[in-house]
Parts: C-alpha cells; structure tokens; sequence
C-alpha cells in the first residue's frame, strides 16, 4: 500500500551562507502548485531584483513526481540540482527553494558554487519546521433520508471529515478521509441502503 504521509515545511523560513564576498540567501516556502511557485518566484524577482541570480528548486505533491530545477545563469547543475538534493536528502515535497545570490567579485568555481547553495538550501530547511501530513481523498456520498442514521455512525466511527452537507428526500455530503482507510469506508458504504459514492478529488 502506498504511503499517504508526507513531510513538508509549516511556513516560511531563511537560511544565508557567506563566501569570499558572495551572499547567498536561502528562502522555502511551502507550496501547493506551480502557481504559487510562479508567483513567490516572480515577487522575489522584485523585491531582490538587484542581486545577480535567483536560483531555485521546488517539488510539488504527495507521491514527490512534480519537480524543476533552475541554474539562472550559473554554470549548469551548480544551483538548482545541489538545491534540489536537500530537498530530496529531507525527503521533503510541497517545497519551493529559492536561493538569491549577491555576487561579491571573486569567482568561486563550480565546486565553489555547488558548495554554497547547498549549504545555504540546507540552513533554511533546517530553520523551518517540518510537519508531516497526510493525504486525503474527497467523495461526494448522496443516499435517502431514511439512510441518514447508518451513514452518519459510519462517518462517526471511521473519523471521516464532513462538508457541504444538505439534508432532504436525498442527502448530499461531501466527506474526505485518509486514503489508506478509503478502501474500508467505501465498502462500509456501499452495504448502506441506496448510498452513491462520487470521487471527487485527492489533495
């Protein structure tokens, strides 16, 4: 069965790292799309838009499949690949790291560079405060009145979350639970009298 806990970061957190006159500041935001990832990104852009380069690293879901690495400008795989590689030693996802870097006029090298923002990605991860969570399922259940009281001391037992309710002739709830019980609530369910089941998303 595959997991549905993951571990992310709770807000935003700052790391810096100094080298022979470069500054290198580390900033991680917890993401949920590339969306937000755009717009931190293009805000960072402003607010330090005279540094020299802004790198970043993020990864996106619960299963860590959606990710992108971005050297802007430093010699390739010196910036976002070491970023990314304290993303994953922490196995952290729903991340975004961005690393801005005031240029100080001593070239470092690439092992200089690969060195610096690896060390400044891994202050701000081990700044943050890292929190695991789980990933839930959304189902909208439709089922008769008549059914209401089964259905509500399913929902009771398994620990299900509710929303969105409306009670009439047919019932409407939209409920949500971990995934690794899914399998059981909806068989649960199902034996109800006249009970419908719709997936309606996972986040």
């Amino acid at each position: 069965m595959e997991s549905d806990i993951y571990k992310t970061i709770k807000k935003p957190s700052q790391g810096i790292f100094r080298d022979k006159g470069s500054k290198f500041i580390a900033l991680a935001y917890p993401v949920n799309d590339q969306e937000s990832v755009k717009t931190i990104i293009e805000n960072i852009r402003k607010e330090y838009h005279d540094a020299r380069h802004h790198c970043y690293a993020y990864m996106i879901g619960y299963q860590r499949s959606l990710w992108r690495i971005n050297d802007d400008g430093e010699p390739s795989g010196t910036a976002g690949k070491p970023i990314l590689g304290q993303i994953n030693s922490n196995v952290l996802t729903n991340i975004l790291i961005v690393v801005i870097r005031y240029f100080g006029g001593t070239l470092l090298g690439v092992p200089g560079l690969i060195h610096a923002y690896k060390t400044a990605a891994a202050e701000a991860i081990q700044n943050a405060e890292i929190i695991e969570c789980t990933v839930r399922d959304y189902y909208e259940i439709t089922f008769p009145f008549e059914s209401m009281n089964d259905v509500m001391k399913i929902l009771k037992d398994e620990g299900s979350g509710q929303s969105g309710q409306a009670f009439d002739l047919e019932c409407r709830i939209v409920i949500n639970f971990r995934i690794s019980n899914g399998e059981r609530i909806l068989a649960r369910l199902a034996r109800a009298e006249g009970v419908i089941s719709r997936f309606i998303e996972r986040k």
